[in-house]
């Protein structure tokens, strides 16, 4: 169902692959894709708001949701037209300078849906004047970005089988790449690549190998029929090396991995793609055989360094399980590896980069506790590099424990598949009890890194934890929120708080940075609605 207020004709601006590649040098005054660039670097080029000035930003306008479900998507912006998802699966275009709606679409879900992790939605791709749009109900759909008319419908998974599909998609050249969410469900996961004009399927890869293909040696019996491996968060592409980085969802059932013995590829890693073909180029595992649920869906974030004398395409990555790397993403050598909050399951990382695990540190009958908790050192909250000051900022909770338990499971369609469960000390929630989970320690930070060493440079501790995910500029202004509602900006140098707004909801997002008519906005998803913040006129 559409509904249709205005029309205009900046609507009608149609989005190239070569403006998506350069978005980030060419236009920084548009976000086009989920993560703003192929790159993924949540950095951008505009220079308007600065440390000087940031402090006068005033809210220009704000749009409110309907929906009970919070926004985690993060909005695009397309020549002063915003468009972003209102969960669980409303499309929704407005005129960016105010805020009024142009048109909405609403896909209605049928019964049954019930995605494994919450009804949300992170967003949308464009290619031309096509929006792509990926539902519960595990469908890929296709929108004309002008009037929110459906041009084509694909099936992309059986949602009666618990797959969905949350994440953005990616658009690369003439192809439209997802995956799907329900690795708690017993799904089986993949990447999968559809025309962007006719919505026909042209490769699929499987992150769960069958019988003959490469991997299926590392998984134990039939332990890979109900696998998991989702993908539940966009991706990353290099136009170069002509190679798509996804990172994969955690192995099932979550938490007794004896169940499922051997090293379950390719759950837990970073996958390396040709994007015209979904060829396995090369593929790095953080957590093998994970019994702690360590997803690594984390963003790919790819950064051009200086490493040990020589120029090297690299790719940054701060891992779910408390580790923060550097990958050759050429070749997927492993550079570096080191601990960016306080962990107990592994004892380090081997000269390949694999953890060697701790004795003991697995979840039990009685309960392990174990660090960091089932939230992880971070998640899938948008980390930021930029090439002015070469740090790599992440939203972190650390001193943060889980109490992990442990039991036999058979799978049932339809049914939570972990195999175990978790006592989790929040640090928002501050528990007092069991007296073995660790005291008041536990906080939230947003911390910045040197990616050639891993070493902390600064933190800025949180109030709360935060979800929030990180945006950096080239006036060296960081901004992100928390749970506790606030909105703020950070000197990225430094880590000096510059600026704060109250907003009142939890920001489960990230915030983007946009311009139209030579002036400079920055919008941020928070609890139910979307702000938008820019100097005064």
């Amino acid at each position: 169902m559409i509904l249709q207020l205005a029309l205009t004709a900046s609507l009608l601006a149609q989005v190239t692959p070569d403006r998506i590649r350069d978005a980030q040098t060419k236009e920084p005054q548009n976000w086009l894709t989920y993560n703003g660039s192929y790159a993924s670097t949540h950095h951008s080029l505009l220079k308007e708001i600065t440390p000087a000035n940031v402090s006068k930003l005033d809210l220009k306008w704000v749009w409110q949701s309907n929906s009970p479900d919070k926004i985690e998507a993060a909005p695009l912006v397309v020549d002063g037209v915003m468009y972003f998802t209102d969960p669980p699966n409303d499309v929704v275009a407005l005129d960016a300078r105010t805020g009024r709606v142009f048109w909405r679409y609403t896909h209605t879900l049928p019964a049954g849906v019930a995605p494994c992790c919450g009804r949300v939605n992170r967003g949308l791709a464009i290619h031309g004047n096509t929006l792509y749009l990926g539902t519960l109900d595990a469908r890929l759909i296709a929108l004309n970005a002008a009037t929110g008319r459906k041009l084509w419908e694909t099936v992309v998974a059986d949602y009666r089988q618990s797959y969905s599909l949350t994440a953005a998609p990616l658009v690369i050249k003439d192809k439209v790449i997802i995956g799907p969410a329900g690795g708690e469900l017993g799904i089986r996961g993949f990447v999968a690549a559809y025309d962007t004009a006719t919505g026909r399927e042209v490769w699929r890869f499987k992150t769960i190998p069958e019988k003959g293909e490469p991997g299926h040696e590392t998984w134990g019996g039939n332990s890979w029929v109900h696998g998991g491996g989702p993908i539940w968060l966009t991706g990353s592409y290099d136009p170069e090396l002509n190679l798509t980085y996804w990172g994969t969802g955690n192995p099932g059932p979550d938490w007794n991995p004896g169940m499922r013995p051997g090293d379950n590829l390719y759950t837990d890693s970073v996958i390396a793609l040709d994007p015209d073909t979904g060829k396995l180029k090369w593929h790095f595992q953080f957590t093998p055989n994970d019994g702690l649920d360590f997803d690594a869906a984390q963003i790919p974030v790819l950064a051009d360094l200086e490493w040990k004398g020589r120029p090297r395409k690299t790719m940054l990555w701060g891992n779910r399980n408390g580790f923060f790397y550097v990958l050759d993403r050429a070749t997927g050598e492993y550079l570096l590896g080191k601990p960016f909050v306080k962990q107990t399951w592994a004892t380090g990382l081997d000269e390949r980069g694999r953890p060697m695990k701790a004795t003991g540190m697995t979840p039990s009958a009685k309960g392990t506790l174990i660090m960091p908790g089932v939230q992880g050192g971070t998640n899938w909250y948008a980390p930021s590099y930029s090439p002015l000051t070469k740090l790599f900022y992440l939203t972190t909770w650390d001193d943060y424990s889980g109490v992990y338990y442990s039991w036999q499971q058979d799978y049932e369609p339809g049914k939570w598949f972990a195999g175990g469960s978790v006592r989790a000390d929040v640090p928002a929630v501050r528990r007092v009890e069991p007296k073995t989970w660790p005291s008041e320690a536990a906080y939230g930070a947003i911390r910045a890194l040197d990616p050639l060493t891993g070493q902390r440079v600064w933190e800025y501790k949180t109030t709360d934890v935060s979800d929030s995910g990180l945006l950096t500029t080239a006036t060296n202004v960081l901004f992100s929120g928390s749970r506790e509602g606030h909105f703020f900006a950070l000197d990225a140098a430094s880590g000096k708080l510059l600026w704060r707004r109250y907003l009142g909801g939890q920001t489960a997002a990230t915030p983007i940075t946009w311009a139209i008519d030579g002036r400079q906005y920055i919008s941020v998803p928070s609890g139910h609605a979307i702000f938008t913040f820019g100097l005064p006129d």
